[in-house]
C-alpha cells in the first residue's frame, strides 16, 4: 500500500501568516495562524517552522507563498512593500535550513492563480491568467497547471505596469501604474484626497451610483485602464481565460462585467468573442491550496 502524502502549505501575508498541512489530493487537514513579523523575518521563519513541526503528520515538503518582488529562481523576498523588515531576505533558504525539509517559494499571486488554474474557475483551461484586484494588484500566469516564471522569476509583476502618462503615484511605484489607478488602495486615496471620508473602496463605488462627479470618474478610471491592461494582456498571451479575485473585483456589483465589456472592445474583433473575465472561486484558501499543489508537484518531479 502506497503511503499517503503529504506536505505542509505556507501563506505569508502583511498582517497574518498561515500555516497548513495538506494531503495529496489538496484537503486541508489542519491549519494555524498567527501574526506575522514584519521586521523580523528570522523570528517568523521560526514560527513557520514550529507550526509545520506541530502538524497532525510528517510532510514532505513546503510550499510558500509571499508578497512580492521575489527572485524566484533562488528564493529570495526582494522588496515587498507590506514585510519592510525582509527586503533580500533568502526564505527558502532559512526554512529549510531551520526545519530540514525540502522548501519551494512562489509569489502568492502565483500560487493563487495556480489553485485557480487547477481546482478553481480556470481548471478547464490551458492557458489561465489570475489577476488580484485588492489593497494591490498582483498576477499570474499559469500554462499547462504550471506557474510562469520568466527569464529572471519576475514574470506577471503586474503592479508597476505603466497606463496613464502622468497618473496617480503611490508608495515605490511610478506614476500612472496600474496599482495607483485600480486597488482598493488607490481608488480610497483619489477619494480621500478629493475630501471624502472613506475607508474602503465599495463606498466609493456606492458614492459613483448615486450619480457623484468625482467618484464616478475614479471608478470609471480603475474599470479603464484595468481593461486597457488586460486587452493588452490578450493581444501578447491570448489566454483562454482571466479569473479575477480581489474585493475591488469581486465586492463592487458589475465590476468583472464591466470590464470585460471594455476589454471586448480594445482588441482584435477575432478576438472579441473569446474574451473571458470571471471571478475567482476559491477565497482566501487560493493560497495556501496553491501552496500545497506546488509542494506537491515538486514531490512528484
Amino acid at each position: 500500500m502506497n503511503q499517503k502524502k503529504y506536505v505542509a502549505a505556507v501563506d505569508i501575508g502583511g498582517t497574518n501568516t498561515r500555516v497548513a498541512c495538506m494531503d495529496e489530493n489538496l484537503t486541508i487537514i489542519h491549519r494555524q495562524s498567527f501574526n506575522t513579523d514584519t521586521q523580523n523575518p528570522e523570528e517568523a521563519v521560526q514560527k513557520i517552522v514550529e507550526a509545520i513541526a506541530q502538524l497532525p503528520h510528517p510532510v514532505k515538503a513546503i510550499g510558500v507563498g509571499s508578497p512580492g518582488p521575489i527572485n524566484l529562481k533562488e528564493g529570495i523576498l526582494l522588496s515587498p512593500p507590506n514585510l519592510p523588515g525582509w527586503w533580500n531576505f533568502a526564505l527558502k533558504e532559512a526554512i529549510e535550513k531551520a526545519s530540514g525539509i525540502p522548501c519551494f517559494v512562489e509569489g502568492d499571486a502565483n500560487l493563487a492563480g495556480l489553485a485557480e488554474s487547477v481546482v478553481g474557475n480556470g481548471k478547464n483551461h490551458s492557458i489561465c491568467v489570475f489577476m488580484t484586484i485588492s489593497t494591490g494588484i498582483g498576477g499570474g500566469l499559469i500554462i499547462d497547471k504550471k506557474v510562469f516564471q520568466g527569464a529572471h522569476g519576475s514574470a506577471t509583476e503586474l503592479a508597476n505596469s505603466i497606463v496613464w502618462s502622468q497618473g496617480p503615484q503611490h508608495g515605490s511605484l511610478k506614476a500612472g501604474a496600474i496599482e495607483a489607478i485600480s486597488s482598493g488602495t488607490a481608488i480610497v486615496n483619489r477619494a480621500r484626497n478629493l475630501g471624502y471620508d472613506v475607508e474602503h473602496a465599495g463606498q466609493v463605488a456606492d458614492l459613483a451610483k448615486t450619480g457623484d462627479v468625482a467618484c464616478v470618474e475614479i471608478i470609471e478610471d480603475a474599470k479603464e485602464y484595468l481593461a486597457n491592461l488586460i486587452a493588452i494582456i490578450y493581444g501578447i498571451i491570448d489566454p483562454d481565460i482571466v479569473v479575477l479575485g480581489g474585493s475591488v473585483a469581486l465586492k463592487i456589483e458589475g465590476f468583472i462585467e464591466n470590464v470585460e465589456q471594455r476589454v471586448k472592445n480594445k482588441v482584435y474583433p477575432h478576438l472579441s468573442e473569446l474574451v473571458s473575465l470571471v471571478p475567482a472561486k476559491l477565497g482566501d484558501d487560493s493560497g495556501l491550496i496553491g501552496a500545497g499543489y506546488l509542494a506537491l508537484s515538486n514531490i512528484e518531479n
